[in-house]
């Protein structure tokens, strides 16, 4: 079968570009609004996407003056979305840095079940100081510390995933047993960060365990990546850039020891779609002229760990700006932003309006054909397995995405026509179903 890409919708109220909000279509309180993403959802799976994504902090982002703030909780959003839809994949993001492994490996776990095995979770540190005061500390941990965390807290989460055999409900009416005991294994795990003695109080899922998702792409983030992730969303700007990472993070999953085939790339593209270029780039230009460039200024000083006031809009970024190797938080974003206005000479005003539609992601106007050749070339170049697609305007830039691009990616033999039977998460994306890891047999050596 010819390889065909792995689409991912990831939502985001109003949309992605900040000043979407604004636009007369658009609906100031969708952020809340249930039917909103039951309609968002339901015309991603029209194009057949394998997933849709729900990102999420434990703080409230930005200001209220810039955009919709605050957002249902995922896990919650996603239940209601599983019963809303019947082939989508629901990658939920959640944080390691500020839950504990048990009780969110038995809310993924109740996520699978409930929508028969669509379930993914999109893993993340959390960085940012305005989070960690919200859980009692001072500042946000170490970078370094943030990751070796999230390594014990998957580590426990399958575990608890494994910790039923898949046969241990046994439900011999005639005999009065319902399950086998000895079918449970504990996790008993002590370690650094967790301590967790019991087996989960959920059934072995029908994935065995959510699909796992990661988007870091610092050091950290990249050899995190190759040890546990089965999807990678990661912000690119160029090909060339996107090739780099694409081969690195290959590499570093073979020496881990993975099939690196069983690591899925998914580029973030904000794709804004018009009839002609004229029409797409006008509605781009639209877009960006609904920036409250006060807002942008007081986040790219924000993201640069710059004091306020620091910045002017008509002059390019500051020479003496601290090295990444100083950053604690979003290193690599952080990384993209300064290279992108370094490479291309960016004043502040016009790295404003280029990180106003997708924050570091690339973003593309143009026709359906433009968007689909874009999205081929990267596909069939060795950059990605796939994309994250992030419309700027919701829904209508996923509805100009899916009725316009999607029949050409379709007619390209670049994406399926239809679901066909039933899958789960892991098969859509051409993952095994994981071997529980106590009862699997031992590997020779």
């Amino acid at each position: 079968m010819t390889r065909q890409l792995h689409l991912n919708a990831f939502l985001m109220n109003t949309g992605h570009h900040e000043a979407s909000w604004r636009l007369p279509e658009s609906d100031p309180y969708a952020h809340v609004d249930l039917a909103h993403y039951v309609n968002l959802a339901r015309i991603a799976e029209r194009g057949t996407f394998d997933s849709l994504f729900l990102a999420d902090g434990p703080q409230l982002w930005s200001n209220l003056a810039q955009r919709p703030a605050g957002a249902l909780e995922p896990l919650t959003l996603l239940t209601a979305l599983a019963a809303a839809t019947e082939h989508i994949g629901l990658i939920a993001t959640a944080s390691t840095s500020y839950n504990s492994p048990y009780n969110l490996a038995r809310r993924f776990a109740s996520l699978d079940i409930v929508s028969g095995g669509r379930a993914g979770w999109n893993i993340v540190t959390t960085a940012g100081a305005e989070a960690a005061r919200n859980f009692g500390l001072d500042a946000e941990p170490a970078h370094a510390e943030r990751y070796a965390r999230a390594a014990e807290f998957v580590d426990v989460a399958l575990k608890l995933w494994d910790s039923w055999e898949d046969d241990a409900v046994v439900a011999d009416k005639a005999a009065g047993v319902w399950g086998d005991d000895a079918k449970i294994h504990p996790p008993r795990h002590r370690g650094t960060y967790f301590s967790v003695e019991g087996a989960l109080n959920v059934p072995r899922t029908p994935q065995g365990y959510p699909l796992l998702v990661q988007a870091g792409s610092s050091e950290d983030g990249k050899a995190f990546a190759a040890r546990y992730a089965e999807a990678v969303f990661t912000a690119q700007q160029t090909l060339a850039g996107a090739q780099a990472f694409y081969a690195d993070l290959k590499s570093r999953t073979r020496k881990a020891g993975r099939d690196p085939g069983h690591l899925k790339v998914l580029p973030g593209i904000v794709p804004v779609v018009g009839s002609t270029e004229a029409e797409a780039l006008a509605a781009e230009r639209e877009l960006e002229d609904h920036i409250v460039h006060e807002h942008g200024v007081a986040r790219l000083e924000s993201l640069l760990h710059l004091e306020p006031g620091t910045l002017e809009l008509d002059r390019e970024l500051p020479a003496d700006l601290p090295p990444e190797s100083a950053i604690e938080g979003a290193k690599s974003r952080y990384t993209l932003v300064v290279e992108l206005a370094r490479s291309e000479r960016l004043t502040v005003r016009r790295l404003i309006g280029r990180l106003g539609g997708g924050r570091g992601h690339l973003t593309f106007a143009g026709t359906p054909e433009q968007v689909a050749d874009a999205i081929g070339t990267w596909f069939t170049q060795g950059a990605a397995d796939g994309f994250n697609i992030m419309p700027a305007v919701l829904p209508s830039g996923l509805e100009a995405f899916v009725e316009h691009v999607v029949p050409v990616l379709r007619a390209r033999g670049l994406l399926r026509t239809e679901y066909g039977p039933r899958q789960t998460l892991r098969e859509r994306y051409g993952l095994p179903r994981p071997a529980n890891q106590y009862t699997a047999a031992p590997a020779l050596v």
